[in-house]
Parts: C-alpha cells; sequence; structure tokens
C-alpha cells in the first residue's frame, strides 16, 4: 500500500511524463551498457583475444562513464538537465555505430570509450532532474527511474542472448540506434528547461572575482566530500560498483564455461538477475521510510555476501535462479544512497560534488572488470566470487555506520555555509 500511495504520488502536477522520458531513457543507456557482456563471447570470436582483453574493454567503457561524471556535474549548473540528457542519449546512439561497425578491436575499444563518455553524461543530469522534480518523493522517483534500467538490462541482454547466433552480435548492438533516437526527441520535449547561469565571457572568466569564486565552489564541495556522511556512503558505493563490474562482466561468460549452460540460458539467469535488482528498487523507498537509510543499506548489502559466496558452489537451473536474483538485490541499495547523497550536499555544489563523487566511484567501479578478467586468465573466475564477496561485506560495514540523513543534512549545510 505505502509503494503504491508513493508511486502515485509520482504522477500529480505533470511530472509523471518527466519521469518516464527520463526512465525511458534510462532503460537503453544502462542496457545497452550490458549488451556487451551478454555478447562478449560472440565479441571474443570476432576478433580473437581472451578474457583480460574483453575485461579491459568493459572498464574501458566503465572508466570513461566515470571521468564524465564531473565534468557532467558542472554541467549541469551551466547547460540544465534537458540539454544534457538529449545529449547524452544522440551521443550514445553515434557511440553504438563505432561499436557494431568496429572492423579490429582497437577500435572496438575506442567506442567503448566513447560509448562510456556518451553514458556517463546522463547519469548526474538524471539525479539532480528527478531530485528536484519529486524534492519530497526523491527514494521513490529514483528507485522507479532505476528499476526502469534494471528491466532494461535484464531484457536487452536477454533478447541478445536468444538472437545473437542468428543476427550477429554487430547488428544486435546497432539496433540500440533507432531506440535510442527516438528517446532523445521525446526527451527533449518533457523535460522543462530550467533556469541555468550564462556562460561568462572572455573577460569576466579571467576575472578576480569569477577565479574567487570557482575557487569557493571547489572549496566548498571537497569540504562537503569529506564529511562522514558522504564519505562512507560513497566510499561504499565504490566497493559496491567494483563487485557489480566484475561479476555482470563475466557472469555469462562464467555460466557457459564453468556451468554448461547455454548461452541463451546463461542471458536468462543475468536477467534474473537484474529483474531483482528491479523488485527492491522499486520497494527501497517504502522500506527506507520505514527502516530508515542505514538499516535498509546495510540489509541489502548482507543478502549478497552468501549470493555471491553460493555462485560457484550451486548446480542446476533452479538454484542459479535463486542466486541469480538475490545478487540482483543489491542494486535496490542505488536508490537509496544516490537520494541520500544528494539530499545531504549543499544545495550551492550539489551538481560539482556530486559529479565529481561519481566521477570517484565510478572509476574505482571499473577496474572490477579488469581485475576479474585477469584471475580468469589464469583460471581463477570461481574463486573471483569469493573475492567480491569480500569486497561486498566491507560495503556492508560501511553502510552500518552511516549517520542518519538528518544529522548528515544538518552538518554539511553549517560547514559548507561557514566563511
Amino acid at each position: 500500500m505505502r509503494t503504491n500511495t508513493a508511486v502515485s504520488r509520482l504522477r500529480g502536477d505533470g511530472r509523471g511524463w518527466t519521469l518516464i522520458s527520463i526512465a525511458l531513457g534510462w532503460v537503453f543507456v544502462l542496457g545497452g551498457r550490458f549488451l556487451v557482456p551478454a555478447v562478449l563471447p560472440q565479441v571474443k570470436t570476432t576478433f580473437a583475444v581472451g578474457n583480460l582483453g574483453v575485461g579491459i574493454a568493459v572498464t574501458l567503457m566503465w572508466a570513461t562513464y566515470a571521468i564524465m561524471q564531473s565534468p557532467a556535474g558542472i554541467l549541469i549548473d551551466r547547460l540544465g538537465e534537458r540539454r544534457l540528457l538529449t545529449g547524452s542519449l544522440l551521443f550514445t546512439a553515434g557511440s553504438v555505430v563505432i561499436l557494431g561497425a568496429a572492423p579490429v578491436f582497437i577500435i572496438f575499444l575506442s567506442g567503448c570509450g566513447v560509448f562510456g563518455l556518451a553514458t556517463g553524461l546522463y547519469g548526474p543530469a538524471r539525479g539532480t532532474a528527478l531530485s528536484r522534480t519529486f524534492p519530497s518523493n526523491d527514494n521513490a522517483a529514483i528507485g522507479a527511474t532505476l528499476a526502469a534500467g534494471s528491466v532494461g538490462s535484464a531484457v536487452l541482454p536477454l533478447t541478445a542472448g536468444a538472437v545473437v547466433d542468428e543476427l550477429g552480435w554487430r547488428v544486435v548492438i546497432i539496433s540500440l540506434v533507432p531506440l535510442l533516437a527516438v528517446t532523445s526527441v521525446f526527451t527533449h520535449r518533457v523535460i522543462a528547461n530550467r533556469h541555468t547561469t550564462t556562460p561568462p565571457t572572455a573577460s569576466e572568466s579571467t576575472s578576480p572575482s569569477q577565479i574567487a569564486s570557482i575557487q569557493g565552489l571547489i572549496a566548498n564541495g571537497i569540504r562537503a566530500l569529506r564529511h562522514r556522511g558522504v564519505a562512507l556512503a560513497g566510499t561504499a558505493v565504490a566497493l559496491m560498483l567494483f563487485a557489480f563490474q566484475g561479476l555482470s562482466a563475466f557472469y555469462v561468460t562464467y555460466l557457459v564455461s564453468a556451468k554448461q549452460l547455454d548461452q541463451s540460458l546463461a542471458a536468462g539467469m543475468l536477467a534474473l538477475l537484474f529483474l531483482g535488482g528491479a523488485i527492491t528498487q522499486v520497494t527501497a523507498g517504502a522500506i527506507t521510510t520505514r527502516f530508515g537509510e542505514r538499516i535498509t543499506l546495510t540489509a541489502m548489502t548482507v543478502i549478497g555476501v552468501p549470493a555471491l559466496i553460493a555462485v560457484p558452489l550451486v548446480d542446476g537451473i533452479v538454484p542459479l535462479a535463486v542466486v541469480s536474483v538475490l545478487i540482483g538485490s543489491r542494486l535496490g541499495i542505488a536508490p537509496v544512497s544516490n537520494a541520500y547523497i544528494i539530499a545531504v550536499l549543499p544545495d550551492t555544489v550539489t551538481g560539482t560534488a556530486w559529479g565529481t563523487l561519481r566521477s570517484g566511484f565510478f572509476l574505482f567501479g571499473a577496474t572490477g572488470s579488469t581485475v576479474v578478467g585477469a584471475m580468469a586468465s589464469r583460471e581463477l573466475l570461481a574463486e573471483s566470487f569469493f573475492l567480491l564477496a569480500g569486497v561486498t561485506a566491507i560495503a556492508a560495514v560501511l553502510y552500518a555506520r552511516l549517520p542518519a540523513r538528518t544529522v548528515a543534512n544538518s552538518d554539511t549545510k553549517g560547514e559548507t555555509s561557514a566563511p
């Protein structure tokens, strides 16, 4: 009932179309990002590369995504969310063409990098647009959007696994282009163009007052990032991303090679993982309202530890399906932690600080696929799940120490407003 009430509030005052457009864009941005892991066996064959090579490709995609977070956060305050969201979808469509048409592996790697940069524009603008549109219901709005992305991450790779042998991985990837193009037009028409600051002229950009303003913005942003609540949440998110990137990049590969599953069935297990995440993302807002951020985040993280340990130990379709859903529950931390961090950051540096923080934890998280790829090259892919379980356990400890939002909010606002 509470979940239904929260979701119904998202449709009031004409804001429903805003939520739909942002969520739809995230379906194809995030879902498209997991098409590559779903077709890795075919990519490896085409370019004659090993697990380490494709692991680097996935890391590059996420590393460039991470690098773009800080500039995107700054651009939010300069250009507004509508331009960034629309531009991200169009640039992503262009990068997909590079990926699908790559004649050699080095061009494929370049496409991964461009894809990461293009999609990197979407994440920060998505979060701030939802927080500003739904200030009293941000958990539910962000949760619904991330759940939509999880559904896309389930459906698109699942579809790819079913048709890749018939159509080829290049056609599967390029099929995203029209979907991204249409969504960009819809987003541009729906998202409100909020007031943004006017870019300074050449003379103004070098004036002492302008420099002092930029220095103050950076100083306040750094001070906010050092706060205990932001630091704990950000570090925990980084660890969870590391574990998730390592897992998602090679989950299908592991199930095919070690568990002897058909690729379409292995892709189905990855789909179940994201469907499990969608369920927790939709319900995360109601759970957090009742139990608070600390208990919710800790519980969702703890569930992932035994689930990861179980992957190499269980056999059979049903046990693997159950484990996949349990692993996916970790995705429920995203709407809660995102809303928590954005809420406690000072209003004057929200875009800059949020983008910088996202760059940090996504850049660290991107290394997960390379680490797991290196372990796989040494025939240690099964053991990598134990490593990822340990990293998840550390994140759970950090979440257990998280201060309440009201306390963290009061402290960060007070600190950054001080002279």
